[in-house]
């Protein structure tokens, strides 16, 4: 009977390579009512099912192949392909739930990269699904008006948070990206606050928020050239836009050299910058200079904390500090 099984199973395999499903799964289920422990009769009906687009009926022979694998000990690797091929079943249909579903109970069973690589793509496919159905511009402003409110009492961590979700609820309007990059630079967190500007501007370059805000965390970076050019592509926009005029005046102040300068107008000039202000406002960092001032040496240790380093480094920049020489002020 086993000989005969395989003998069906042979010529429904030519019929399936031929495309002739429906004599190709009349042959298997010949080749099953004489061999019924070999799985691999239905498992070959099943994806002649799948060929033929009926999933059901494919999920249904797969299930029995795997009811009938656990009865006769089949190879673990049979099980798989037999989960598998449900979830593939289920991706055809958009089912993208039950395909991973099924994809894992694969995994499970044998750990075969194709069978991974499909179910990675499913779940993107899923992640994608999910964003996309999350979208709900209404939603969106009624979080953005939420961000506004803490946004002007001060609370920029709660109004961070709602224009997150905002962004979520309307991933497209620019105007998003630009308020929470404003809470992002409130919260000196620049980076972040750039990222979102960049995202802003690529969605509408002509929204010239985006640019003022692009400029003006620059400057928190101490990046003056990029900073001047943000602004001047908002004055592009808008000639007349007093805060891009500020912006690429305070740019060229920040950045000019101070040679031929007097101390007192490189502290003049320096104190314009409030990064300056802020660490000449520290009493740590006062008495840290102080330090520098009657011990140079002292310098090396201070540079051992990256904080400090970076604040020295702002005042070197600005022109208050010259290590050779000790502090200028």
């Amino acid at each position: 009977m086993a000989d005969e099984a395989l003998k069906l199973k042979e010529q429904g395999n030519a019929e399936y390579k031929k495309k002739n499903f429906d004599k190709a799964i009349e042959l298997y289920t010949q080749a099953f009512e004489k061999d019924g422990t070999n799985i691999s009769y239905i498992t070959n009906r099943a994806a002649a099912h799948f060929e033929k687009g009926d999933y059901t009926l494919c999920r249904e022979d797969c299930l029995k192949a795997v009811e009938v694998g656990r009865e006769n000990r089949a190879d673990f690797k049979m099980i798989a392909k037999a989960f598998s091929r449900i979830a593939s079943s289920y991706t055809k249909e958009d089912d993208l739930k039950n395909a991973m579903l099924y994809y894992d109970k694969s995994l499970a069973e044998n750990r075969i990269p194709d069978t991974l690589k499909k179910r990675q793509e499913v779940e993107k496919k899923l992640k994608e699904a999910e964003r996309l159905a999350y979208i709900n511009p209404e939603k969106s402003e009624e979080e953005k008006a939420s961000g506004n409110a803490a946004f002007k009492i001060g609370d920029y961590p709660t109004a961070r948070k709602h224009y997150t979700e905002a962004i979520k609820r309307n991933p497209s309007n620019s105007k998003l990206y630009s308020n929470r990059a404003a809470c992002y630079t409130k919260l000196a967190e620049f980076r972040l606050g750039l990222d979102d500007c960049e995202e802003c501007i690529r969605l509408d370059p002509t929204f010239i928020k985006g640019y003022l805000r692009k400029g003006t965390i620059l400057m928190g970076l101490h990046d003056y050239t990029k900073a001047s050019s943000a602004f001047q592509q908002a004055l592009e926009l808008d000639s007349n836009n007093k805060e891009a005029r500020d912006g690429v005046y305070k740019c060229s102040t920040y950045s000019t050299p101070t040679e031929g300068m007097s101390e007192d107008e490189i502290k003049m000039r320096a104190m314009n910058n409030p990064r300056v202000q802020k660490i000449m406002e520290d009493p740590a960092m006062r008495l840290i200079l102080d330090q520098m001032q009657s011990n140079p040496g002292a310098v090396t240790e201070h540079l051992q904390n990256p904080e400090i380093a970076a604040n020295i480094q702002t005042l070197m920049e600005a022109g208050l500090i010259k290590l050779s020489k000790g502090p200028a002020m």
